[in-house]
């Protein structure tokens, strides 16, 4: 998926504006273990995953929590700092050799002046990641390890690509309880 598609399964852009979308994208690499956010910086940049997989996590006692995951045709983006143009406390990082395009947050400025249709798409945008993320804080406030796991069942990529050390992270658990875990639901 293109990004210009992204933006479009949040509302409709105009061919011109659309245009200028792809001409204010920034095509990259990264290789796995290579970190485009680190704590400390100040996220200026949304990342659209065209091949590969994102991490963002954090460090806390010397350990690292994983947040989220981003597979291709997915966005990636540490929106607190993103928004408030605050330094992070995060860091984003290829788990795998990734391809990602970029959009900075300038040219996002410009274009929310030039086409007023993409604050109503970015709203949508924004809407729908701070759905994700309260969707994600309630089910590890609410939902048991083993729930967390059942879950992540249905996302096969999760499963397939991801280290078990970065799963367990990511459902609250640790590499021990995570095989456990498994071999209580065989």
């Amino acid at each position: 998926m293109a990004a210009e598609n992204f933006f479009e399964q949040y509302g409709q852009i105009s061919k011109e504006g659309s245009e200028q979308l792809t001409r204010k994208l920034k095509s990259n690499t990264v290789r796995k273990g290579e970190q485009l956010l680190a704590s400390g910086q100040i996220c200026k940049e949304i990342f659209f995953v065209t091949k590969g997989c994102l991490r963002l996590y954090y460090i806390s006692d010397g350990v690292e929590i994983t947040v989220w995951f981003s597979f291709e045709d997915n966005s990636a983006i540490e929106l607190s700092s993103f928004l408030s143009g605050n330094p992070t406390e995060y860091f984003l990082e290829a788990i795998e050799d990734s391809t990602y395009l970029s959009l900075h947050k300038s040219e996002l400025s410009k274009l929310y002046a030039s086409f007023p249709e993409m604050e109503g798409i970015m709203r949508s945008f924004w809407e729908d990641v701070i759905l994700n993320l309260l969707q994600r804080f309630t089910a590890l406030q609410k939902d048991t390890a083993e729930e967390r796991y059942r879950n992540l069942l249905s996302q096969s990529n999760y499963l397939q690509r991801i280290p078990q050390k970065y799963l367990a992270s990511y459902i609250g658990v640790t590499p021990t309880s995570l095989s456990r875990i498994k071999r209580n639901l065989k």
